[in-house]
């Protein structure tokens, strides 16, 4: 961080933390060093770039659940402790056949009321293939709500992609059958999703 110091808007520092259920992650750094390892983290990084915004940052938090209210909980805790923790990353890694998070602009807004910036991360929107129209335009709806909620929300402040062409999208190699994430297909062509977010 020292070597970018004052280049950075702003850190992922403390990334995917919490299970599904809200428990702490099993981790070296949880196992070597206790909880407290999360606030140190955000001092340490406060310390050696201390301009740039710093996040929490997780998968599955879209909406209102146990997970992101576990981060709101250590939030708010860690932030009333002069912790400075001032941004929650939400990946936005969806799936169409999973539906679409609720309480998405709710749990934006309680970010927010904590004095917090959001933003959207990691964003892509993948399928069970083949890709069909339908799909596709799901897809698109997907990415649209999640970019409505952003721009809808005084919090957040950033919207990432993550990628623009399935060519060199990461889902096939992790998720056997599923694809098509992306705005864009394999060969840069521009899909409904696309044009949602444009």
């Amino acid at each position: 961080m020292k070597r970018y110091k004052g280049k950075i808007q702003q850190w992922d520092v403390v990334n995917e933390v919490f299970e599904e259920d809200g428990s702490l992650r099993n981790s070296i750094w949880l196992r070597e060093l206790g909880p407290s390892y999360i606030a140190d983290a955000f001092r340490w990084a406060h310390a050696a770039d201390p301009k740039a915004k710093l996040f929490l940052n997780d998968y599955n938090v879209e909406g209102v659940n146990a997970k992101s209210t576990a981060y709101y909980e250590l939030a708010k805790r860690l932030r009333a402790e002069g912790v400075p923790v001032q941004g929650f990353g939400i990946q936005g890694h969806l799936a169409i056949q999973y539906g679409f998070p609720g309480q998405v602009a709710e749990n934006l807004a309680r970010f927010g009321a904590l004095g917090m910036q959001t933003a959207f991360t990691e964003v892509d929107v993948r399928m069970i293939l083949p890709v069909d129209e339908t799909k596709q335009a799901t897809q698109a709806s997907y990415y649209r709500r999640l970019l409505d909620a952003c721009l809808g929300a005084r919090s957040c402040r950033s919207f990432t992609v993550w990628g623009f062409t399935d060519k060199y999208s990461w889902v096939p190699g992790v998720f056997e059958g599923q694809g098509s994430a992306t705005p864009m297909d394999e060969t840069y062509g521009r899909k409904p999703a696309y044009e949602a977010l444009r």
